[in-house]
């Protein structure tokens, strides 16, 4: 049986509370054992944060104790997924670089506010956690993200949608859905989610964000299979 571990808290206005436990149902009608945290300690144990297959965020905002945003490097780094939503994964820990490299993305902003009409276009039509899922209309926050170039973007959304300083520039497309690569672990983000029943309201994201979830979790045991090692990506030099 997987496991998976997810620490929620943080900012309450994302309700990290009901975000976690639907993720965790999630998981476990795909039978994974699922751990609930709410405190980051969870992160302070290098050695079982290696005994996972998965590790979600939901925590918006914060400060990572010394030595956490080391020990999931290390832990995603050698197979262990790492997926998360909205603020829960990209608004979290604003202050810690490697954080940042990790998950792809950091929020810098939602013109509109909250309740912003918008749809979102799937891009990537043959990877599996977009597969068959047509352009789907969100309303919500809509979330503008520094990103990092390296991102596989499976699904978008087009910026300018309300009058704001930024809409002087000219349009562009905004990634919402995508995964990445960090060293033998898989990351997926998706960033909808600002409230819990986003995921009613737009069915799309639930289903989105389950195949993510799956995807991510599997890095491992493919790591595994094909004899995959992570001293490849080691390297002892100053990085930040």
């Amino acid at each position: 049986m997987k496991k998976a571990l997810i620490f929620q808290g943080g900012w309450d206005g994302h309700q990290p509370d009901l975000v976690s436990k639907r993720f965790a149902a999630m998981l476990t009608e795909e039978r994974f054992d699922v751990t609930i945290s709410d405190t980051l300690d969870c992160l302070s144990d290098a050695d079982a944060l290696m005994q996972l297959d998965l590790l979600v965020a939901c925590w918006t905002g914060g400060k990572l104790p010394g030595g956490c945003s080391e020990n999931v490097a290390k832990a995603v780094g050698a197979g262990v997924g790492l997926a998360g939503c909205h603020g829960g994964m990209c608004d979290a820990f604003r202050e810690d670089v490697m954080w940042q490299f990790i998950t792809g993305a950091n929020w810098v902003s939602h013109p509109g506010g909250d309740g912003v009409e918008y749809i979102v276009n799937v891009t990537a039509h043959s990877n599996p956690i977009v597969e068959g899922i047509a352009d789907f209309p969100v309303k919500s926050e809509h979330y503008y993200l520094h990103i990092d170039p390296a991102i596989e973007v499976l699904a978008t959304t087009r910026f300018p949608a309300v009058p704001y300083y930024n809409s002087a520039n000219k349009p562009v497309d905004m990634p919402v859905v995508w995964t990445k690569h960090w060293g033998l672990g898989r990351v997926f983000y998706n960033a909808l989610g600002h409230h819990d029943n986003v995921f009613d309201k737009s069915p799309e994201a639930a289903v989105i964000m389950r195949r993510g979830l799956l995807w991510a979790a599997d890095g491992k045991a493919y790591a595994a299979a094909n004899n995959l090692t992570v001293d490849r990506f080691i390297n002892t030099a100053k990085m930040f």
